[in-house]
């Protein structure tokens, strides 16, 4: 469980802050609530405190995890699916596992096969939003600004996707 304050991960929706846990009647059930505050966007969600696993809710990784997200930014992408609708939906499915790691593959792939080819607007924005994804998580586990996570970020891509 989770208390006020805690700095989590919400799949597909980011980095967001316990604001508080409340009890509310909704659907004519009384249940206990997570309050959340998405940090990248200001969204405010609630969240059952009993579902919140089944939805992906975790902590931030720890700092020293951080360098295997890197690694996984800054390794080759993996051989990328042809066909665009399996591709999308392989990569969805993987970000929302909520799994860093699994964000880190698809921001890299699709880094990658951006820098190939001109990416669909839905793959661009499945990009985006998993490139954010890990720019804010990374931020929230060194402490650092989230314009210095976002450069972390960019050059663990740019340094994977170099021709050896």
């Amino acid at each position: 469980m989770f208390k006020v304050g805690d700095k989590i991960v919400y799949p597909m929706h980011g980095v967001g802050k316990i604001d508080g846990i409340e009890k509310k009647v909704v659907l004519g059930k009384r249940n206990e609530y997570y309050m959340i505050t998405i940090i990248s966007n200001g969204m405010k969600v609630m969240i059952p405190v009993n579902n919140a696993k089944e939805i992906g809710i975790r902590g931030i990784i720890p700092k020293k995890d951080i360098k295997k997200v890197i690694a996984i930014l800054s390794t080759e992408a993996e051989a990328i699916e042809e066909d665009w609708k399996l591709r999308y939906q392989n990569n969805i499915d993987k970000v929302k596992s909520g799994s860093i790691y699994e964000v880190a593959e698809v921001a890299r792939d699709l880094f990658k096969r951006g820098t190939e080819k001109e990416l669909s607007i839905m793959e661009r924005k499945l990009y985006e939003n998993a490139y954010q994804l890990i720019t804010y998580e990374v931020a929230m586990s060194k402490s650092i600004p989230i314009d210095e996570a976002g450069n972390i970020v960019s050059e663990a891509l740019s340094s994977g996707s170099k021709e050896e």
